[in-house]
Formats: structure tokens, sequence, C-alpha cells
């Protein structure tokens, strides 16, 4: 099947090489000159296991294409609207990108066309693009709402073995269509969900914020855990082997963070607000999360005291999570500002998100000349006053902790992940603080 898809980020461009993998001629299409250029080359602008040789694997194949303009849309059954929908300043889903693109497309439609809506978009969407495509052709298509379910640092994976696959349709003619698109990724028995467009779109979010609300829930029994002298890691397998609460999304850490929940969070509460309701729960999931980015800065002035002037610390990892560059809304962004802000200088070190993170932090002017990359984590220890990690990077879970010490200027350690063994960090003469872990 001939496929368009309009967006080449994490959503667009995994989607894309796919479906090319799958045996479907894919063109994915971007207004960013440099990017096309990047792709054609074989090159991932994104940071994602697998990616890169399913791109070069498909390009060679002759099935991956790459385009600024729209003229595969033309000969495509199937148009993938994968452009981004992010917070605007209120918190609402702007979906300028995705009416643009919409427009775009219905330019360019042939007859019975399956126009997918696959960004993330508040309820009732599906009405308006639908209306706007309209607006600008004659020709027959069909709507359906498609959303993704990818986690960074997984997507590849996720995508060619999802747990489900969900579509919002009108007809059965376009349910078909996507059924035939997804029957390879399903020959396991997961199931493919028809339903109306409108519930498509709400699950996708509830699945979100149900998901930031697990981590969310961790968080705060973690901070109890501290103020009780129980051990997080503990009460997480005590809960988690109940059937009904499950293991996934229940680790304690400083906070979520990424392209997704913080924004999906945002938009579900702004949908709620525009229909007279209050999420009282996601609203607090929100709130949770936004305190949980300071605990570890907390824990370090409980350590040092107010002061930090002339204090250094070592960040390992900057990304939000694991196997990404993405940087988005990552707790590292608010600790180093909160650090900074009390006198500290910051060391980084991380695999893949420095040069993502470095620039990020150019918008925020009093953290100008007060951090340092390093190309080794080691290296990065060198005169600071503690480690702090931020991200559960699989080279930080075994660390030589002799050398640890060596490097730091006394040995200390703040564990946002809960990586290390408290008994063993104690025997090791660090002084070790983690989040819900009991210290002695």
């Amino acid at each position: 099947m001939k496929v368009s898809v309009i967006g080449t980020g994490y959503v667009g461009l995994v989607s894309g090489t796919c479906f090319a993998e799958i045996g479907h001629e894919v063109t994915c299409i971007d207004i960013d000159p440099k990017k096309i250029d990047m792709l054609k080359a074989g090159k991932s602008p994104i940071y994602e296991p697998g990616l890169t040789d399913l791109l070069e694997r498909n390009i060679k194949a002759g099935r991956m294409h790459f385009s600024l303009n729209y003229d595969s849309v033309k000969n495509a059954k199937a148009i993938f609207l994968a452009v981004g929908t992010p917070s605007a300043d209120d918190g609402r889903a702007d979906l300028k990108y995705l009416r643009a693109a919409a427009i775009e497309v219905a330019k360019n439609l042939s007859d019975d066309a399956i126009v997918v809506i696959k960004s993330t978009v508040p309820v009732g969407t599906n009405v308006e693009i639908k209306k706007l495509i309209t607006e600008h052709t004659k020709k027959k298509f069909h709507l359906v709402n498609n959303p993704e379910f990818l986690k960074e640092g997984s997507a590849v994976e996720d995508f060619m073995r999802p747990d489900r696959v969900i579509i919002g349709h009108q007809d059965e003619y376009a349910m078909g269509i996507m059924e035939e698109l997804y029957a390879p990724l399903v020959r396991q028995g997961n199931p493919i969900y028809g339903m109306s467009n409108l519930s498509a779109e709400m699950s996708k979010y509830a699945a979100n914020c149900f998901l930031a609300t697990k981590i969310s829930f961790i968080n705060e029994i973690a901070r109890l855990c501290d103020a009780t002298n129980a051990d997080i890691e503990e009460v997480r397998k005590g809960i988690s082997s109940d059937k009904r609460i499950g293991g996934h999304f229940l680790y304690p850490g400083p906070g979520y963070g990424g392209s997704c929940f913080p924004k999906d969070v945002k938009a579900l509460i702004a949908t709620a607000e525009d229909h007279g309701i209050e999420l009282k729960i996601v609203n607090a999931t929100e709130e949770v999360n936004d305190e949980q980015k300071a605990y570890v800065f907390q824990k370090v002035k409980k350590y040092y005291g107010e002061n930090l002037k002339g204090k250094v610390f070592t960040f390992w990892g900057v990304a939000f999570k694991a196997n990404t560059d993405d940087v988005r809304e990552t707790a590292a962004i608010a600790m180093a500002r909160k650090l900074i802000g009390a006198g500290a200088t910051v060391n980084i070190f991380d695999p893949v998100a420095t040069e993502n993170y470095l620039h990020v932090m150019k918008e925020y002017k009093e953290c100008e000349g007060k951090i340092t990359s390093f190309d080794n984590k080691y290296d990065a220890l060198n005169g600071s006053d503690a480690l702090i990690t931020v991200t559960e990077w699989r080279e930080f879970n075994s660390p030589d902790f002799a050398e640890i010490k060596k490097r730091l200027n006394k040995p200390v350690i703040f564990d946002g992940r809960n990586l290390y063994d408290t008994k063993k960090m104690h025997t090791e003469g660090f002084d070790y603080f983690a989040i819900g872990k009991f210290i002695k």
C-alpha cells in the first residue's frame, strides 16, 4: 500500500519507517530541509534504538522516500497526519500545524483516500479537521483517528509489536483499509479495536493521563516512605504483585517529562474545563509532578543548607528517560536552575542528550556559564561535591564506586532514580540519599 506520513518527529518517523519495514511504500514529508536531507542520507534526526538500521535498510530497498512537498499524497491510499500538537500558553493543544498539514493534504487527495489523524488531539478535533479538508477538496475521503502508544526509547519495538491498535472511524470501508495496513503487526492475536473517532481521541488522553497518575502516585508514596522510614522498593514489590495494580510505571523518580505526559495532562485538564468539569485526580497528578521535580533539590538543601555558593554538582543523565535524547520537560532542567539559583554550578554527562540539553538551557540566562558538559561520566565528577543521578541509563547501574569516591570531593550521592542498594552504599562509605528508601 502507498502511504504518506506528514511529519518526521518521533511518531511520524517511527511509524513511517516501520510501515516500510513490513512492505508498504512510504513517503515521509516535512517542511524542514535539513531534516529531509539528513533522512535521505539514511541518518535519523532523533535518537531511537534500532531506528537508523531500519531507515538504511528500507531506503536501500526503495520502500522509503522523503520529500518537502505533498506530491506523494496524490497516489497514497493512506495519509497519516503526525505533526506536533504542542501545549499552548493556556495548556491547550496547539493545532496550527495539524490544520496546515490537513489543508495541504486536502489539495492533493485522490478519491477514497484515508486521512489518518495520528497526532494526539483533543476530543472533537476530528470534526474540525473533516470540515477543514472538505472546504479544500471535492474528493471523497475517509477520516480516521489512529492514536499512537509509543514509548520513547522503545518506540520501534512498540510499533512492531503493539499491545493494541485503536481505529476511530465512521465507516467500515475505512476500518477495512486500516486493518489491512496493520495486519502484519497483529498476527500474534493482539487486538485491533474499532470505535468512534471521539472515543479514539479520548482513549489516547485517558491512557497517558492514567500512566502519569501512576507515576505521581508512587512518587507521593515514596515521599511518605521518606517521612516514615518505610522503603519504597519494598512497598513497590508489595503492591505491584497485585494483578489489579501491576508494576508498570510504579518506579519513583524525579517526575515524568518528555513529549507526551506533560502536554497530554495539560490538554485533558483544559478539555474538561471547556466542558465545565474539574478533573481533580488529573489536576493532582500535574501538581505532584511539579513538586517532584524539586524533591531531590530539597534533599540537597537539607544536607548542605540553603546557601550552595561554590558547590559543584554532577548530573549523570539529563534526558527525561533512558534510551532517548529527548530533554523536553526533563527534571534536569528544573534541578539545574534551582541549584544554580542557590549559588552552585553543575557538571553533566549523558550518553546522547547533552547537545539537546545545552541548547535548551540557553533559554535560562541565569544558567549561562554555570553548566559544564563532559564526554566521560567519571571525568564529570572531578572536583564535584556530589553525584546526582537523573536518568536511568544502563551504564549508570553498576559503576566503579571506588572511582566515584576518588573523583568526588566527598562521597555523597543523591540518587534520583533509586539505582543503588542502600546498604551497599553505606558499606562503601557514601552519604547516600535516594527517593523513599530507608537511610539508616
